[in-house]
């Protein structure tokens, strides 16, 4: 299993008592993959860039799709980018091709709140995500603490001692919180903009 469906998996059970957000999600998905790749090593940091290695095959068609879609032209893309651009529908994506993996069984399911509808999962995978979880992998934690999952851990970035790991979570928290003044801001002109239509 990759970082990123562990994450996926995670937040699925997390959204059954928390709002998790499919765009912080999405933005953590993003996140983890980079990390993934680099652990492949189909992907180096350069400062806050992006470089690939050479084409790889990781088994894991999301990663594979990932991998494909990286910037293989000079100055290639920052982190930054690679999360929004990828992370777009990212969530989603994860969801469906668990749910295309998993049992089968529909009355098995829980209701996800994440998308709406019934998630039937492989029982495995899920028990294998939760336990990397519960054993305190600091790299899932900050992910999963990213994606809106479960509350910040303060202690979960310090035995990461990777710098291109690091670097990718940080640049994932700054996303999120960039996405969430976004929805702060809209929030405000909406409400703006209902007042002004009372007025009338």
């Amino acid at each position: 299993m990759t970082t990123a469906r562990d994450l996926a998996l995670v937040a699925l059970d997390a959204a059954q008592g928390r709002d998790v957000e499919q765009g912080d999600l999405s933005l953590a998905l993003a996140g983890a993959e980079a990390i993934d790749l680099v652990g492949a090593g189909a992907l180096a940091l350069t400062e806050d860039r992006l470089v690939p290695g050479p084409p790889t095959r990781t088994g894991d068609r999301l990663l594979d799709e990932a991998a494909a879609a990286l910037v293989r032209d000079e100055p290639f893309e920052t982190v930054e980018d690679w999360l929004w651009r990828r992370g777009n529908g990212l969530a989603a994506a994860y969801v469906e091709d668990l749910e295309s993996a998993g049992p089968g069984t529909r009355g098995r399911g829980r209701r996800k709140p994440l998308l709406g509808r019934r998630v039937d999962v492989d029982p495995e995978a899920r028990a294998r995500a939760e336990e990397r979880r519960a054993t305190g992998d600091p790299v899932l934690a900050v992910l999963v603490a990213a994606a809106g999952a479960a509350d910040e851990d303060p202690e979960a970035d310090r035995e990461i001692g990777d710098d291109a790991v690091t670097a990718v979570l940080a640049a994932v928290g700054n996303a999120v919180m960039e996405l969430e003044a976004v929805r702060q801001r809209k929030e405000i002109e909406d409400a703006a903009f209902d007042n002004v239509w009372r007025g009338f």
